[in-house]
């Protein structure tokens, strides 16, 4: 299957991207301002409970490197964990989420094998090209990807990054992956914030 999508992480976009992160609620306590990919934040944070984002994109971790629960924040002031459907007032990393085109296939057998379908448009159901449990592997190639449990873009979400996925297991498909969806611009990525409580991402190291 070939889709266009777009979702990038850098560190280097063309506007300064900014976000600040305090300990306390309503924007009090101590502080922390980001402009690039943190992969490691304890050192400066003990907690967070607050986030203002100035500009730009970012996807938030839970645990250092990029691990744990994951939340995407567009630009606005989120005055309590809760505003981030946060579980914890934990915020360990961080990236940037740059909009760039992207393209990937997907398979109904593992090892990128079998029968591929192609497309450059938003599948809200899978179904109508596979059977759920003939979705075996996938290979992103370019900009990274939302994967989600049901149709129509709800429940559980994966954030896949470029390499080959040979198998469900290589690509965290605990159940099935019903819909994708294909972000074209920074108004579509608030799409992923209002649709689900947390992200998981797959494939960091290949950054």
């Amino acid at each position: 299957m070939y889709l266009s999508v777009s979702l990038s992480s850098s560190s280097s976009a063309t506007l300064v991207s900014r976000i600040i992160f305090y300990e306390d609620r309503d924007f009090q306590g101590r502080s922390y301002a980001v402009t690039a990919d943190q992969p490691d934040m304890h050192a400066h944070l003990n907690r967070c409970n607050s986030i203002q984002v100035e500009s730009g994109c970012w996807m938030i971790y839970e645990r250092p490197h990029y691990i744990g629960h994951q939340y995407f924040l567009k630009r606005g002031e989120y005055s309590n964990y809760q505003q981030w459907m946060g579980f914890n007032d934990s915020v360990k990393s961080c990236c940037i989420i740059t909009p760039v085109s992207s393209l990937i296939r997907v398979y109904e057998r593992n090892d990128v094998g079998g029968r591929m379908t192609e497309s450059f448009c938003d599948y809200p159901s899978l179904c109508d090209e596979f059977h759920p449990r003939d979705i075996q592997s996938c290979h992103v190639f370019e900009g990274n990807w939302i994967f989600c449990g049901q149709p129509n873009y709800r429940a559980r979400q994966s954030l896949l990054r470029p390499r080959a996925y040979r198998g469900v297991t290589d690509w965290g498909a605990g159940t099935a992956w019903l819909s994708c969806h294909v972000i074209t611009s920074v108004s579509q990525l608030s799409f992923i914030s209002n649709s689900s409580n947390s992200i998981r991402e797959l494939g960091r190291i290949s950054d």
